[in-house]
């Protein structure tokens, strides 16, 4: 076999192992595979901690070297859940090899990163660590369900410092240097029940819902098609409406939820102000109704010339002969909690996108091959290694 040939069964094999390791959100537990990633990096000579601050979310922290610059690698280790299990052709939690590509839950998104990270911080010990700075390699939970107890934690705790940060994702072995922020509203409208048979003596909470939602789509549709960078609109989406108790009852309560998307640039205190703002304008009582942030993250821009983004557009062209393309990030990454820090943020990684959250998702062998490759020269062009 050829020194590739054993790399591409290590990394297929690594990554069946993450796929037997169940953790799915719900209920989001990483502690088995957190303590799997923690064992293997202190084996590797790495400092290591797993700090936690919601029972069964296990986060990983390991370190090597010291000071300035600090190059931190992060992939999330929770999954969506299987879905129907008549829809796989195989095990979602056994990792399939079959026709050069591993199939399993999780095997793009996000194991696949996270078991090219694990053979690079190995590879990064087995060369002595870095010559300058430091490597850190970070594996969380939480990161499904949007929440707040993974990477969000590790930077609010001082865990991590980062003055770039790669995350793992199924980019096709690109980049990601752009990403949207997210913004989750909530609107309750009030109305005041009466029998159907009479619905002018009531108040009817949906027909109230639909003046405000209109009013918004009305103001900030047109708006928002005007905003956008690198191809990516800010868009505004209305996610759940609920209301009423029965057909013969005017509804007294509706409530509904919507997404909206920030371009890089906008804040999340701003955009609620341009929501609230927008419905005051659809001449509903003040009382009638209320909106309220959820949650929100604002969006962040990397620099193409950056130093970090530069060494991985070098090894990608070095690696894969062509030069390195920018794509388009559908959803939100773990990123968007560094947004402020003025830091380069980037998203690397094999698989393609369009397998995440869905049946039979694979991730093809070569992919991980490269993903190795790429990102064991970034860390040699950015640190050093010490032999």
């Amino acid at each position: 076999m050829t020194g590739e040939d054993d790399l591409a069964a290590a990394l297929a094999g690594l990554l069946c192992d993450l796929i037997a390791i169940p953790s799915p959100y719900p209920p989001g537990d990483t502690r088995e595979i957190a303590g799997y990633a923690a064992a293997r990096l202190r084996r590797a000579g790495y400092a290591v901690e797993v700090p936690s601050r919601r029972d069964g979310i296990d986060n990983v922290v390991a370190r090597l070297g010291g000071g300035r610059p600090s190059l931190v690698f992060n992939a999330h280790v929770d999954t969506v859940a299987p879905g129907p299990r008549e829809a796989w052709r195989s095990d979602p939690y056994r990792g399939t090899v079959r026709e050069g590509a591993v199939h399993g839950l999780g095997a793009g998104n996000c194991k696949g990163s996270m078991a090219v990270q694990l053979w690079l911080a190995d590879e990064i010990a087995r060369a002595g660590g870095p010559a300058r700075g430091e490597v850190v390699f970070t594996f969380v939970g939480d990161e499904e369900r949007l929440g707040p107890d993974g990477l969000r934690f590790l930077r609010e705790g001082g865990r991590v410092a980062p003055d770039m940060l790669v995350l793992g994702g199924q980019t096709e072995n690109q980049l990601i240097v752009e990403e949207r922020g997210v913004l989750w509203a909530r609107i309750v409208a009030h109305g005041r029940a009466a029998h159907a048979g009479k619905p002018q003596a009531g108040e009817n909470a949906i027909l109230r819902m639909l003046r405000l939602v209109g009013a918004l789509e009305g103001v900030l549709g047109p708006r928002l098609a005007r905003r956008g960078t690198l191809g990516k609109p800010a868009t505004m989406s209305l996610g759940t409406i609920r209301g009423g108790e029965n057909a013969n009852v005017v509804p007294s309560r509706c409530v509904a939820e919507i997404d909206r998307r920030l371009v890089p640039g906008e804040s999340v205190e701003a955009a609620f102000a341009e929501i609230e703002s927008a419905l005051a304008g659809a001449g509903e009582p003040p009382a009638s109704y209320e909106v309220e942030l959820l949650t929100g993250t604002s969006g962040f821009s990397s620099p193409i010339d950056g130093p970090c983004v530069a060494a991985f557009r070098r090894a990608i062209e070095g690696r894969l002969g062509r030069p390195a393309r920018f794509i388009d990030a559908t959803g939100v990454s773990d990123g968007r909690h560094f947004a402020g820090d003025r830091i380069e943020i980037l998203t690397f990684g094999p698989g393609s996108g369009a397998e995440g959250h869905a049946a039979n998702e694979s991730v093809a062998v070569r992919d991980l091959v490269d993903a190795a490759v790429i990102q064991r020269e970034v860390v040699r062009e950015l640190l050093g290694l010490r032999r």
